[in-house]
């Protein structure tokens, strides 16, 4: 895997994909970006909560779950002192769907957390991270 990260100006990076996707990060105005687009630290969240989120939508199709949505809120906390590193990092599922089996979620999850998320896994390193979940039933 190959990315690239270009200086735009001040505090603005151009950060492009080996898939040729691109995304502008930005510093705060404290530290002399313009609020363009998200911290690299927010990118790294997102992307644990994507790299997560692919394996349960994933795991849960292939085990015949009827899903119609499936969103992950992440709360993190930060170390105070450098490297700001994350210290905590807690992620609730939401999965709609019909006739969903709790019991498959919670499974999907934790073969995410365990095997698949290289993400988390890696932040798991350095940070405590949790899971719960909640299943939404539609008629």
């Amino acid at each position: 895997m190959k990315a690239r990260v270009k200086w735009v100006e001040q505090a603005s990076f151009l950060g492009e994909t080996e898939s040729n996707h691109a995304v502008l990060m930005d510093g705060p105005p404290t530290a002399g970006g313009r609020n363009l687009g998200p911290r690299p630290m927010e990118m790294l969240l997102i992307g644990t909560g994507g790299c997560t989120a692919f394996d349960v939508v994933s795991i849960l199709k292939k085990s015949r779950q009827a899903i119609s949505d499936c969103y992950v809120e992440l709360t993190a906390e930060r170390a105070e002192t450098e490297p700001k590193v994350f210290t905590k990092i807690h992620l609730h599922f939401v999965v709609k769907g019909k006739d969903i089996k709790p019991e498959a979620v919670e499974k999907a999850i934790k073969l995410s957390a365990e095997k698949y998320c290289s993400a988390s896994i890696m932040l798991g390193q350095t940070a405590a991270i949790t899971h719960d979940f909640e299943v939404v039933q539609l008629l």
